[in-house]
């Protein structure tokens, strides 16, 4: 049984389905997904799930959880298939969207990561109080929280760019779309992220 099943009705089988797995591109398939193909989405699925698993296995050593982060994938896939620019291939934006997701369920399961620990310094009195220690902690938390809030779009450039110290055109290459694009997204994230802060009360650059 696909790992998708549950998230979306794949009995609408047409000629694309019906083709041989491997003989229509990727791109092909995305585009036949933007317009609503849900058997075009199951293809694809077909073609990429086990390297996309393998590849979460890496970040998580559990497999009840990579199904899951698998199968999050490609919703994220049937939601942001138009988005796709062809700037990359298919498989690497797959991958990019599948270690994004991984990497922030491995940083619910495990203490917190060490870039958030740095931004969360400068959200507290720099003092070397008792509680200085927890206030940062808990501030690294409220930044995840924060960022999970956000559009999955914008919250995975903020999170390669700031959190993952790759470039612009890096993280254009990893997702898929124009270094343009980029920007927009990741200036749209920042005044989302901002006005979550402003209203913590909490001041950040």
């Amino acid at each position: 049984m696909s790992i998708v099943e549950d998230a979306f009705d794949l009995s609408c089988v047409d000629g694309i389905a019906a083709r041989r797995v491997g003989v229509i591109p990727d791109e092909v398939l995305l585009e036949c997904i933007a317009d609503g193909d849900q058997a075009a989405l199951r293809e694809l699925m077909i073609r990429h799930q086990t390297r996309i698993y393998r590849f979460v296995m890496r970040f998580i050593r559990d497999r009840g959880v990579a199904e899951d982060i698998v199968s999050d994938t490609f919703v994220a896939v049937w939601r942001q298939a138009a988005d796709f620019e062809n700037r990359s291939s298919v498989a690497t934006w797959l991958l990019a969207i599948a270690r994004y997701k991984a990497l922030s369920a491995r940083e619910r399961l495990v203490a917190p990561h060490e870039p958030l620990d740095e931004i969360a310094a400068t959200l507290v009195d720099p003092g070397h109080g008792p509680d200085a220690g927890i206030e940062r902690r808990d501030s690294a938390r409220f930044l995840r929280r924060c960022l999970a809030a956000l559009p999955a779009e914008q919250a995975m450039l903020l999170d390669l760019v700031y959190f993952r110290d790759k470039s612009v055109r890096e993280a254009a290459i990893l997702t898929g779309v124009s270094e343009n694009t980029v920007k927009s997204r990741m200036y749209l994230g920042r005044r989302k992220l901002a006005t979550m802060l402003s209203a913590a009360n909490v001041e950040s650059d």
